[in-house]
């Protein structure tokens, strides 16, 4: 393992350190309990957004907060889910009255410790309410999740909900468009490689020289099957034809489409397999509206990437317009 780190359990707090650091008068930072903050926050009478999952999917979550997107985002350690008393304390932080709306994705961990912060912030008297995401089509379960596994397709939820949190709307119609984008987005993704723990050190899945694995999840769980490294767009045209055909997709729709590098995947390659999905979706007559093409949502050094597609309606495409002040210029 070559990483430019000290020592394993000290690197989530040290990249925070440094994230915080970078961002003078826009972040602040919890560090005992790994939570990033807007500045400003709280924000009287605004709703608050709060997110959080295990590091290793940077800029997902803690690049995310700032002014248009996240009030705050609590960081677990690689690939663990932040604890309850972390989001706890960040709910009570955030907290405008106006309630809280945490978005997070559908695994295991993170659904149970945000559920106990809920319990605990209401019997403060916080109204807290949860969407999560679950847009990938590879599995249905896993031993990670309880269904569909939430992956890259969240970001565009995070940038539309932000949007209309810092719009001024009510807790109810906050959640109410989170729901609705949740509904329309669909992502599956692959990996070319495995991706390396800085505390194991080592690839935390084997995978052949000249295999790949259709469907992979953000932390190497198994996907849809492994199979012999294909031609580019052969392996887009894969991808698409399982995200595609999920919602379903049809003739006339309008979409945003995300193609997210998965943390070791060079922008060369991004652009070529973006290529072939706008010409699959031209061929369907399908129409991009919105296009974001990077690394959005990585699983460490893993070499892949995943396409997302969201069915805009008039709401969406106005609100993913909306102006963001966060770490990363990737909106």
């Amino acid at each position: 393992m070559k990483k430019i780190i000290n020592r394993p359990d000290q690197v989530v707090y040290e990249m925070l350190d440094g994230l915080v650091a970078a961002n003078p008068g826009k972040l602040k930072l919890v560090r005992e309990k790994k939570i990033v903050l807007r500045a400003d926050t709280p924000l009287k009478g605004k709703v608050a957004l709060l997110t959080g999952s295990g590091s290793g999917h940077e800029p997902d979550q803690v690049w995310y907060v700032g002014k248009g997107l996240m009030d705050a985002a609590c960081a677990g350690e690689v690939f663990a889910a932040p604890t309850a008393d972390a989001v706890y304390e960040a709910t009570k932080m955030v907290d405008g009255g106006a309630g809280v709306l945490y978005l997070i994705k559908n695994y295991t961990g993170d659904r149970a410790n945000f559920s106990m912060a809920a319990e605990m912030a209401q019997m403060d008297g916080i109204r807290v309410e949860t969407v999560i995401a679950n847009d990938d089509v590879a599995v249905k379960d896993s031993t990670w999740t309880a269904g569909r596994r939430g992956v890259a397709g969240a970001i565009l939820n995070y940038k539309i909900t932000g949007a209309k949190a810092e719009l001024g709307a009510s807790l109810e119609a906050v959640k109410e468009i989170a729901e609705r984008v949740n509904a329309n987005c669909r992502s599956m993704g692959f990996a070319l490689t495995s991706c390396t723990t800085p505390a194991k050190g080592s690839p935390t899945f084997d995978l052949g020289g000249d295999e790949m694995e259709l469907g992979v999840g953000l932390h190497g769980e198994p996907g849809r099957k492994r199979t012999k490294i294909m031609p580019g767009d052969e392996i887009i045209d894969l991808l698409m034809e399982n995200v595609v055909g999920d919602l379903p997709f049809k003739s006339g729709d309008e979409v945003a489409v995300m193609v997210n590098g998965l943390g070791g995947t060079p922008i060369m390659e991004l652009y070529v397999a973006f290529r072939r999905v706008a010409e699959y979706l031209q061929q369907r007559d399908i129409r991009i509206a919105k296009t974001y093409i990077g690394e959005y949502c990585t699983s460490l050094d893993m070499a892949g990437c995943s396409v997302s597609l969201l069915k805009l309606d008039y709401e969406m495409k106005g609100l993913l317009d909306y102006p963001v002040d966060i770490p990363l210029k990737v909106f």
